[in-house]
């Protein structure tokens, strides 16, 4: 008996021509995104719905999806924004007290086209070596449009990923006792970030990623926090102008992923497209000042380039252990720290929720 849910056909097609045959799960249709993968063994559903996959094909490398089911407390955002899913196996008998259905038809609810039958294992190597790549997902005959798709593949590029990803309108959440009032930039934002600044005794204002410095002041915020998002972080110019007039405001700063790519950027900063970017919950990451090395989750595919940082501004303050790309920066210049992976980590590791801890006592100096 095969491991497989065989249902009808499927096909994932790269840019340079290559073929997996598999057969289709979720949405039928036909999609294309930017292929990247992602080594959590749990964390699906937060990673499907996690908006910084915008205009993305997601991997799993971990072999068998969806043995835990889905429910409607773990979602990282209101829908799922990636453009396509593989896997090598899913899970069509979940088992957890708190399932509420599988993850195939969680995919189909959310119009998503997936994949699965196909070698992972092969297809996370060949990503690994010739770095992210474009791809098609399709329930038609791959081969009599070979082509076409290819060339719609190599035309694909992922634009206005912010614009897409933003909630356009201002929206408020309290705590049970309010100490602090946080600003939260929507770049896509997840859930568990606001819920972590709530638990902590903040107001969240979570307001459109396009808010001027001016509206800002209005709120009279103790903090200002920039979210984590998708795309690339130099395609938002106006985004980083802005930044520079709130960091004026002279209120205390907390960046997180995109949050801290854009942070840099606005402070003479660099970025560059890693290989293969980094994205799981087992990153180790390395605080210099401390020395210790924590495991964290990350969902990204650009890096600050840390020596583009002046030493007049900031300095890196955290590197991945593996490629000693930058994971963090304190800056001098500004009341504010900016960090690549998540400390928020729902679905992954807690070593660095400390980080919420420290955002709030900078707040609290501040009011002294």
């Amino acid at each position: 008996m095969s491991l497989f849910n065989h249902s009808e056909k499927a096909y994932l097609m790269l840019a340079n021509g290559q073929v997996f045959e598999g057969w289709s799960f979720g949405a039928k249709g036909t999609v294309i995104g930017e292929v990247v993968f992602t080594t959590g063994l749990t964390g699906y559903q937060e990673t499907l719905t996690d908006p910084s996959y915008y205009g993305q094909i997601v991997t799993q490398t971990f072999p068998l999806i969806g043995n835990y089911g889905v429910n409607s407390q773990d979602n990282e955002s209101a829908k799922s924004y990636v453009t396509g899913y593989i896997v090598r196996e899913w899970c069509n008998a979940p088992s957890n007290f708190r399932c509420e259905g599988n993850i195939n038809d969680f995919l189909k609810d959310h119009n998503i086209v997936g994949i699965n039958g196909i070698d992972t294992r092969r297809l996370t190597r060949i990503i690994r070596e010739v770095g992210v790549m474009n791809g098609v997902i399709t329930t038609e005959d791959v081969y009599s449009k070979k082509d076409e798709l290819l060339e719609k593949i190599n035309a694909f590029t992922v634009k206005d990923a912010v614009k897409a990803v933003t909630n356009n309108e201002t929206l408020t959440y309290e705590p049970e006792e309010k100490k602090y009032r946080v600003v939260l930039f929507d770049f896509g934002y997840k859930r568990n970030i606001r819920k972590e600044l709530v638990k902590r005794g903040c107001e969240v204002v979570v307001v459109p990623a396009d808010t001027k410095a001016d509206k800002v002041k209005e709120l009279a915020p103790d903090g200002i926090m920039f979210s984590n998002g998708p795309g690339d972080p130099a395609e938002n110019v106006e985004i980083i102008e802005n930044i520079k007039e709130i960091e004026k405001l002279g209120i205390p700063i907390f960046g997180i992923c995109l949050g801290h790519q854009l942070m840099a950027l606005a402070n003479g900063g660099k970025t560059e497209k890693l290989k293969y970017g980094h994205r799981g919950a087992n990153q180790p990451v390395i605080d210099l000042e401390s020395g210790l090395t924590y495991v964290t989750s990350q969902n990204h595919g650009y890096a600050v380039i840390g020596d583009s940082i002046d030493a007049s501004v900031g300095h890196v303050s955290h590197i991945n252990a593996n490629d000693k790309t930058c994971e963090g920066i304190r800056y001098t210049a500004v009341n504010a720290f900016t960090v690549q992976f998540h400390p928020e980590a729902h679905g992954g590791p807690l070593d660095t929720s400390y980080l919420f801890d420290e955002f709030v006592e900078t707040m609290e100096k501040e009011r002294d």
